[in-house]
């Protein structure tokens, strides 16, 4: 059972993005358990994990399984286009030792009902009895999960374990607080209003760069606390969020690149300057 403060953790890269940076994953996983978290998710949003072919993703899983064991649990994000992908990868990280698998909803086509439920009953048997859970977040994969077809799945899927749930505002996030899962804050504003609603922590890519500040909003959930971190959040946005987290992990000593896969594009010169003067007041 995952629960607690998990970063939606980066993909380290080299070559411009092309290939995988191997020696960066033990420093990393290193930085998030110093930094006070109890995971990882692999290959979210903030892991560039849409832009990875198969056989990438599975080494990042192997990758991930190898440096989180003993410190961190790990969750792999296994959502993909196809439901022979998610499928193949699904069962790839359960027999990886992955702690959990999640799976979002495939982006492009606006699936119905019985479409979206027999690819999330397809993915949950792969990697059965592992746990799964569902990833919803509308704004990228272009429609949300119908509430009707949790419940359904849940009949389907013994091992449904819950949802990571990354939409905002609180109107649109609250309806996925269903009882009996185990649901999951996207949404940093969201940590102190979802913990409260009976959620069992958060999975952040805010914690990707700055654990302690999210392991902090979800040990002593507040307002404050949230709107802090929140605040944090909307500051990194106003970059290229993925390479931005990666320089910021640089500046606070992990052996990482900034490299991103396009199109995906690099920080600029103006822009690591600017974001370089930031860290510090985050921190503060």
């Amino acid at each position: 059972m995952i629960q607690g403060a998990l970063a939606a953790a980066v993909t380290p890269l080299r070559e411009d993005g092309a290939a995988l940076d191997e020696d960066a994953w033990g420093p990393l996983a290193e930085f998030l358990s110093a930094g006070g978290l109890d995971g990882v998710l692999a290959m979210g949003t903030a892991g560039e994990g849409i832009l990875l072919d198969r056989r990438e993703r599975k080494r990042v899983t192997e990758l991930w399984a190898e440096a989180c064991r003993g410190r961190l649990a790990l969750a792999v994000h296994c959502g993909a286009q196809t439901t022979a992908d998610t499928v193949a990868l699904a069962a790839h990280a359960a027999e990886a030792g992955a702690d959990a698998v999640a799976a979002i909803g495939p982006p492009y086509f606006q699936l119905d009902d019985e479409a979206l439920l027999a690819h999330f009953e397809a993915a949950a048997h792969a990697c059965a009895p592992t746990p799964f859970y569902l990833y919803e977040f509308e704004r990228v994969s272009g429609y949300a999960v119908p509430l009707g077809v949790v419940e359904r799945l849940r009949e389907r899927a013994p091992n449904l374990a819950g949802m990571k749930v990354s939409d905002s505002p609180w109107e649109r996030f609250q309806p996925y607080l269903v009882e009996g899962l185990d649901v999951f804050v996207g949404p940093e504003r969201l940590i102190h209003r979802g913990i409260a609603g009976g959620a069992r922590g958060a999975v952040s890519a805010l914690a990707a760069a700055f654990p302690e500040l999210v392991a902090e909003a979800v040990r002593a959930p507040s307002e404050a606390g949230s709107e802090r971190v929140g605040a944090v959040r909307d500051g990194l946005e106003s970059f290229p969020r993925h390479a931005a987290l990666k320089r910021v992990l640089a500046q606070r000593g992990v052996a990482i690149r900034e490299d991103v896969r396009a199109p995906l594009r690099p920080l600029t010169e103006e822009e690591r300057a600017r974001l370089d003067e930031l860290v510090p007041e985050w921190l503060a």
